[in-house]
């Protein structure tokens, strides 16, 4: 199906598109009647600070309340809520509207008993378990704020995150389950309190019987290093009494969510209330096609912004089931655990990274495991979280389902910036584009001078202000930080850091950051946070690092050192420790596996790294020097290392399989 510019704007999609830019008040108005308000707000969009804007500045509302209670006082009480899978235990759950409630007004009251109230923030700390979600939405419902922090995470950048939001309460679980090994949370929260600053009244832990040892055998000694009290999730849980809602401003902060930035501190998103359920809702009815009763599938982490809209809130929000999956895309056990949950629970919506789906494609590469089980409950697979390639796009067009939307967004603007509004009119989508912009999203290309750059030119992704509701606020305590990074550098627009063009039917393609972050498996990574943790080794003078292509992750992270004079540590040695240092920092999240010594980095005449040209000479494209290149010779001797660590990466590679290959013939072979 082609779709000419004018069937855009003639259609459902580009009225409703030209109204929101052309009159937002009437527009989010409208929207709004989709939340139930404890006091019904008169006034869309307060200007009167600009270029910060309120949404629905006199409105009133819980979050809690629109996620559950109104859904079981229409009657639905006994539909599924919330669907846990666990693929790595083997167990799994459906929670009704009822039982969810209970649970969540419980745990709200035991907050509430350890002096958790209207603004204080709750870190939680979790697995994907039911009790992830149930924390979050305990803290709606008082109205306390909630920064959930990815599990995986190391206790260094959990303490960063303790320090900026100073907790009352940390909420955690006693270990994550992996495929292959079990992550101990208690003596990394542990370690992060000790190296934090914040003072934390309490820490509630959920014990899973799966872990050895448990919560309960843990906590003991995990309190003789840090002088804070211990709780037991089961314990407290049947002491405490239910919490009703607390009504707060639209303008109240839900959640702070910390992204990496580009100096490697991490920024607290601000998200407020009232407009991030307003837009969530719009959404789920318009971009998702959801609706109550129905049953839509987040594979995604709480820990991201992803988990926080549409397996938290969102599909809650609509009276949908949310559907929560403890495990991996392949290895718990194969590559067709998508298929079988889809088919088990009749998924409508899936949505997934297209990591996970290159990953599938790797281990299925025809799709023959997909053929295996009905997934024709399913209306489109949804893909975000890092650029779609084609080639990915095409596959899951081929093998998953027609309908595949890649939409873009960031953890800023807490939903699609472009999308395929199938609740509207369903268009077709594009490959290597993220679809048409959402409503209320005015997207330009600037070039650097803040001109406005012409239609299918490269340049700058900018949102024209005002941002629609839901995206974020400020930055947690920084908001100079927040001016400086998204407002100042093009007055009236918000930068996202992005570069891309616009086609002639209106399709946005993001082609790339702008700046030194980039996505690995659809996690947003701070290189110049990594090259910092590299120059902190006794051994390295100068670090570079660059996102290198791979075909499963989209990125991966690629280091350069250049090694302080006398220094004569075996260069394997070195690697090794290097490596084991960012992941100690970062954790596994970052996926740090390749860095390589070499005798200078290349520069401009100015003292810039050249990290287009490391990057090309990793990825193997064309290797195009600048005039403005200090020292060509070190480029070269940068080329020869190169070269030689990939072909002896690979020769290795290359040892090892035929090695594992040999192996079964060596067992059958007399003795």
């Amino acid at each position: 199906m082609n779709i000419t510019r004018e069937q855009v704007r003639e259609g459902a999609y580009g009225r409703a598109y030209r109204q929101s830019i052309e009159d937002p008040e009437t527009f989010w108005l409208d929207a709004a009647k989709g939340i139930d308000w404890v006091s019904e707000p008169t006034q869309a969009l307060d200007s009167s600070n600009a270029p910060e804007y309120q949404w629905f500045p006199n409105g009133t509302l819980n979050m809690s309340y629109n996620a559950l209670d109104r859904h079981i006082e229409a009657g639905r009480g006994d539909r599924q809520a919330l669907i846990y899978e666990s693929a790595v235990t083997n167990k799994s759950r459906v929670y009704t509207f009822n039982e969810l409630r209970d649970e969540v007004a419980r745990f709200a009251g035991v907050l509430a008993s350890h002096g958790v109230g209207l603004g204080d923030r709750v870190v939680i700390y979790m697995p994907m378990i039911p009790e992830a979600l149930i924390a979050s939405l305990a803290c709606a419902r008082l109205g306390a704020v909630h920064s959930v922090v990815f599990g995986g995470f190391a206790a260094k950048e959990l303490a960063s995150r303790i320090n900026d939001a100073k907790p009352k309460v940390i909420v955690t679980a006693d270990g994550g389950i992996e495929p292959n090994r079990i992550v101990e949370y208690l003596p990394i929260v542990a370690e992060a309190l000790a190296l934090s600053d914040a003072f934390v009244d309490a820490v509630i832990v959920k014990d899973r019987p799966e872990i050895p040892g448990g919560a309960k055998d843990g906590t003991e000694w995990v309190a003789d290093i840090v002088d804070v009290d211990w709780y037991d999730w089961d314990q407290e849980m049947t002491q405490a009494a239910p919490h009703d809602p607390v009504p707060v401003v639209a303008t109240h902060p839900l959640y702070i969510l910390y992204t990496s930035g580009t100096t490697g501190a991490p920024k607290g998103v601000v998200r407020d209330t009232g407009g991030y359920a307003v837009a969530l809702s719009w959404s789920m009815r318009n971009l998702y096609n959801i609706e109550a009763g129905q049953v839509m599938w987040t594979a995604s982490d709480v820990g991201w912004v992803v988990g926080h809209s549409y397996i938290i809130y969102g599909p809650l929000i609509a009276g949908a089931a949310t559907l929560v999956y403890e495990g991996k895309p392949v290895g718990t056990p194969d590559a067709a655990q998508f298929w079988r949950i889809i088919e088990k629970y009749k998924v409508r919506s899936f949505f997934t990274a297209p990591t996970a789906i290159r990953a599938v494609r790797k281990e299925d590469p025809q799709g023959e495991l997909i053929k295996k089980f009905d997934i024709s409950s399913l209306q489109a697979l949804f893909l975000a979280g890092e650029r779609t390639d084609p080639d990915t796009y095409h596959w899951a067009v081929a093998n998953v389902h027609p309908k595949v939307v890649d939409h873009w967004w960031q953890t800023e603007t807490g939903w699609a910036i472009t999308g395929n509004f199938i609740g509207l009119q369903s268009v077709e989508s594009r490959a290597g584009s993220g679809g048409l912009p959402t409503p209320g999203f005015n997207v330009q290309i600037l070039d650097d001078e803040g001109n406005p750059v012409p239609t299918l030119g490269e340049g700058n992704i900018v949102i024209k202000q005002p941002m629609p509701p839901g995206t974020l606020t400020t930055l947690w305590r920084k908001h100079k930080r927040y001016f400086r990074c998204y407002l100042k550098p093009f007055p009236g627009y918000y930068l996202t850091g992005d570069s891309g063009y616009i086609d002639r039917e209106g399709y946005v393609y993001v082609m790339g950051r702008t700046d030194d972050v980039i996505n690995v498996a659809g996690h947003r990574l701070s290189t110049g946070q990594m090259e910092g943790i590299l120059a902190a080794h006794q051994a390295v003078a100068e670090a570079a690092v660059i996102g290198a292509a791979d075909a499963l992750k989209g990125e991966k992270p690629f280091g350069f050192v250049v090694l302080k004079h006398g220094v004569d540590t075996p260069e394997p040695v070195l690697r090794k420790e290097l490596i084991q240092k960012v992941r100690g920092e970062l954790g596994a999240v970052a996926s740090f596996k390749d860095v390589v010594v070499v005798h200078g980095l290349p520069k401009t005449r100015s003292g810039k790294i050249l990290r287009k040209n490391l990057r090309q000479l990793v990825n193997g494209e064309k290797l195009i020097v600048p005039p403005t290149i200090e020292d060509t010779a070190v480029l070269t001797q940068v080329q020869i290392a190169v070269h030689t660590y990939l072909r002896e990466k690979e020769e290795a590679q290359q040892a090892r399989a035929q090695a594992a290959a040999a192996e079964p013939a060596q067992e059958a072979s007399p003795a």
